[in-house]
């Protein structure tokens, strides 16, 4: 005998056929999380890389006309002279001046100038030492004038892996625990992927190490070293890679809410060229990670 449903039985189907779908779709519309968002971003590596040698002012409408409002910025001696004109630049376009490489007396009384707290980044140096807690001791030694100065500036110092042993992530940290042990909490890490090829397997467990230190972390494409020719590997756009997709999900799974940069670090190409591909290739990952750039996080 044909059983006969009843109609609330048919409804309770439809809902949940509906209730599926419904979530189907909001799993694969999940807002991209602010940091990541292309206004947020942080433009790395864009000065002494650019092959077109912009100036302070057609850098800073470079970055506006990409639609990033944040930059990191590096240098070398003969950008000197242009410190000032960078600073002023970056005010007129709105562009936040985030991060300032190594260190120099003409950018730091510049700071003072125009109320500037920049993060300060710095590589954290291999000390030649018998153990490590003796090279641990060395690298805070050496550090302690710069961390000194940069608390009166009112600026964090980040210490940017670099390969050797202070590339090396526990030694980022363990560095790190101990100006905070001595009352410094403004010292913190700045990890490029770009850098941590040597973690790409154990990276989740090195993320969760250095999370409560973490400054900024700059992305990268991410090709096994093995599989490329030469050093080709180091620098490739965002998505072009095999590994970065999965570590940019760890970051996000992380919960890790601080800036993100993305890079140029190519003398033979056009800043701009690098920085939209680096921006093109994200929006792709996060897109086939099921992020939505249209989708809004609701505020009650």
């Amino acid at each position: 005998m044909k059983k006969i449903s009843h109609p609330t039985e048919h409804i309770l189907i439809a809902f949940a056929l509906l209730l599926n779908c419904v979530s189907g779709a909001m799993a694969q519309n999940k807002p991209i999380p602010d940091n990541f968002r292309t206004e947020n971003l942080v433009a790395w590596c864009i000065v002494p890389f650019d092959a077109k040698k912009r100036t302070p002012e057609l850098r800073a409408k470079m970055l506006v006309d990409l639609g990033l409002n944040r930059c990191a910025y590096d240098w070398r001696e003969e950008h000197v002279p242009e410190f000032e004109d960078e600073i002023l630049q970056y005010k007129k376009h709105g562009i936040e001046f985030l991060a300032f490489w190594a260190q120099h007396e003409s950018a730091f009384s510049l700071f003072k100038k125009y109320d500037l707290h920049p993060q300060i980044w710095i590589t954290l140096g291999s000390p030649e030492a018998a153990t490590r807690e003796l090279k641990i001791a060395a690298a805070v030694a050496e550090l302690q004038p710069l961390v000194e100065k940069a608390k009166a500036l009112k600026c964090r110092i980040g210490l940017y892996n670099h390969g050797g042993w202070g590339g090396e992530p526990e030694n980022l940290v363990a560095v790190c625990e101990a100006f905070k042990s001595a009352g410094d909490d403004h010292v913190g890490i700045v990890y490029n992927f770009h850098h941590g090829h040597g973690h790409i397997s154990d990276f989740p467990a090195c993320l969760k190490q250095m999370l409560p230190y973490l400054h900024c972390l700059n992305l990268n494409g991410m090709a096994d070293p093995e599989t490329v020719e030469g050093m080709t590997y180091k620098i490739i756009p965002i998505g072009s890679g095999k590994h970065e997709s999965a570590m940019i999900q760890t970051v996000i799974a992380s919960g890790y809410s601080g800036p993100i940069g993305i890079l140029d670090h190519l003398d033979a190409q056009d800043a701009e060229v690098s920085l939209q591909n680096n921006i093109d290739g994200l929006r792709e990952v996060l897109t086939a990670s099921g992020y939505s750039s249209a989708a809004a996080t609701i505020k009650e």
